[in-house]
């Protein structure tokens, strides 16, 4: 994997609670479609633009309304231009790029019918039930307190939103909404112009030195910047006063289906050790004794425990990433802020929450650049040692092994290039050839990346000479770590490979997220539902994704032994790892295709035909079913 594109995926937790959470909006379904449009099949089929900045983009995010008005013209145009002209087949991305419009209409002050109609437009195109509900009230609410007051700010207009959002809250069923209330809430507390200033010099600015113009992706972030600054902050007592009663008066535990479903091996089932890989960033194995795979003659370029790369993809050891004295002393403390994070997720008030809001509270936007960027390390050096305590929960027979990636955890990326990419791609296969020459038998992969992720890293090195000539690169680039990966995993078609979704709320296959979009009879992809099994917010989908997962909230371990709660499609991947190895314990000769036929036919449909719940005992009993003659 390209270090620079592809990552675990949860990353930017802090960053995607606090601002894209904000909106609680998107777009789309089909417009009637004129013949003439060009038709659009994945995302890479759309053009590119590019918009050149003097100056800083700080400067520009904090301008007057007229001169921000000329860069928001232009962006608006080429949104329309791309509504108009192209034929889109994909829901998530007609909700984007009608956000992008959304949030424009209401930054120009004086469309508020026009933005209305957005708004009923994306809300008739969410594809979740949660999200139909929710879509834009806070922006509608505001809509409605300008109308009323004819301002856009004041105790009047702030009082108006108040009733206004809490009139349109309070009628929504708890059980269908609650999840996204809290998380909204959880945004709400810790957003602040520092973090989004911050933001900006960390993953903007960077991009603009070099190239004197952004591309349309960071031009619609710096948008969405501008509406949080006018309009979201402004507002946040108010908000987080509005959700924190909503909260208190409704918050009434959901129902968990998990338990219920789940099977507790022990000796007595007559078990074989199955052999499992967390293919991620490394998993402390000292957490799991008497379940780590020993290699008893590894090779000079492994470990008995595990394969590695390094950031540069080269070949080096050990089971977790090694950390550097500065990081020893952070990695305490950073344990704290990310149970505090996950607390704020569930409206927990822990004192790691609010350790966590103080924090951030006295936090300057120069200080915000260094704090995602550990963020984002600690999130990687914890992330697969969680996953391994979800793959290996209740199975005593499971033989947990590692293959360990280098995500590249800094707000610049290192610079793509084709040596790593081909480096990559070799690496993919080194991985896999080591997984078949130590018998594994389930490979769990929480990560992924697609072509626009090579475009963004780009951006960021100043590479290419424009937007267009970005994605060129970045297609080739793709190309060879994709092909090498998928090459790879069909090499091995004794090895289940289990992959999550990913969290963008979006057509996984649309995007060609890799490995997520692959289909290949030794590969199954998973979605997240919650605790209830109902859709998760975040989940992405799309029609790889044949079985959905617990994804919200998973308790697990993390490097040194403390326990959190984590949310995210990476979490629903090793729960069905989970099954997997169970299955295949119980029963040595179960095939790949065997395997998830069984988790296929045993998970339960939901009424509207968009989950597919995994059932251990269903799945087990179906294997019972299976060994009778």
């Amino acid at each position: 994997m390209n270090r620079s594109a592809f990552r675990n995926i949860p990353r930017n937790a802090m960053l995607n609670l606090a601002v894209a959470a904000l909106f609680a909006a998107s777009a789309a379904n089909s417009f009637a479609q004129s013949p003439a449009k060009k038709i659009v099949k994945t995302e890479n089929d759309l053009p590119r633009f590019n918009y050149p900045i003097a100056g800083t983009a700080t400067e520009l995010l904090n301008s007057d309304d007229a001169t921000f008005k000329v860069f928001a013209d232009k962006v608006r145009a080429d949104v329309d231009s791309v509504l108009n002209d192209y034929d889109i087949q994909d829901r998530g991305t007609l909700r984007s790029l009608l956000g992008v419009r959304l949030t424009l209409q209401v930054l120009a002050g004086d469309q508020d019918k026009a933005a209305l109609e957005t708004m009923d437009t994306i809300r008739n195109l969410e594809d979740k039930p949660d999200a139909k509900m929710l879509s834009g009230l806070r922006i509608t609410a505001m809509l409605d307190a300008h109308t009323a007051t004819g301002q856009v700010s004041g105790p009047a207009f702030e009082q108006a939103f108040a009733k206004a959002y809490a009139a349109k809250l309070q009628p929504l069923p708890w059980a269908i909404v609650g999840n996204r209330i809290k998380e909204a809430k959880s945004s709400a507390e810790i957003v602040s112009a520092a973090l989004v200033l911050g933001s900006v010099q960390a993953g903007i600015e960077p991009a603009l030195a070099k190239a004197h113009q952004l591309s349309n992706d960071l031009a619609w972030g710096l948008i969405s910047n501008r509406f949080v600054l006018k309009f979201i902050i402004p507002l946040k007592a108010v908000t987080v006063a509005v959700l924190s009663q909503d909260v208190a008066a409704n918050n009434v535990q959901k129902a968990d289906i998990w338990e219920a479903r789940e099977i507790t091996l022990t000796d007595a089932n007559k078990l074989t050790p199955v052999r499992v890989a967390i293919w991620d960033s490394g998993s402390d194995l000292a957490l799991f004794p008497g379940r780590a795979y020993t290699d008893p003659n590894p090779a000079a370029s492994g470990d008995p425990h595990d394969i590695a790369f390094d950031l540069m993809g080269l070949p080096t050891h050990g089971y977790l990433i090694p950390l550097d004295a500065k990081q020893q002393e952070l990695y305490p403390s950073m344990r704290g802020e990310l149970k505090g994070l996950s607390d704020l997720q569930l409206s927990i008030d822990s004192p790691e929450a609010s350790a966590l809001k103080k924090k951030l509270g006295s936090m300057s936007s120069a200080d915000i650049p260094t704090f995602l960027e550990q963020l984002n390390f600690f999130g990687d050096y914890s992330h697969g040692t969680h996953v391994a305590g979800i793959a290996s929960r209740g199975n005593p027979a499971i033989r947990l092994a590692v293959g360990r990636i280098t995500f590249d955890w800094h707000n610049i990326p290192m610079a793509p290039s084709e040596e790593l990419s081909r480096r990559a791609a070799a690496d993919s296969q080194a991985y896999v050839d080591w997984f078949r020459s130590n018998h594994i038998r389930v490979v769990n992969m929480s990560w992924g990346g697609g072509p626009e992720d090579y475009e963004t890293a780009l951006e960021k090195n100043g590479m290419g000479k424009d937007a267009a000539d970005r994605k060129a690169i970045a297609n080739k680039l793709f190309a060879i770590e994709r092909d090498g990966l998928y090459n790879a995993l069909k090499s091995a078609p004794e090895i289940l490979f289990i992959c999550a979704a990913g969290n963008a709320d979006s057509n996984s296959s649309f995007n060609e997220m890799i490995p997520s979009s692959f289909v290949l009879p030794n590969l199954l992809t998973v979605g997240a539902v919650d605790q209830a099994g109902d859709e998760a917010s975040f989940t992405s989908y799309g029609p790889t994704v044949l079985v959905d997962a617990n994804g919200y909230q998973v308790e697990s371990v993390l490097p040194g032994g403390d326990k959190v709660r984590f949310s995210g499609t990476s979490m629903a991947s090793p729960n069905t790892v989970n099954l997997a190895a169970k299955l295949i314990a119980l029963d040595s000769g179960l095939t790949p295709e065997q395997t998830i036929r069984l988790i296929v036919e045993g998970a339960t449909t939901s009424g509207d035909g968009r989950r597919h719940n995994i059932d251990e005992k269903h799945s087990v009993e179906l294997l019972h079913k299976m060994q009778t003659p």
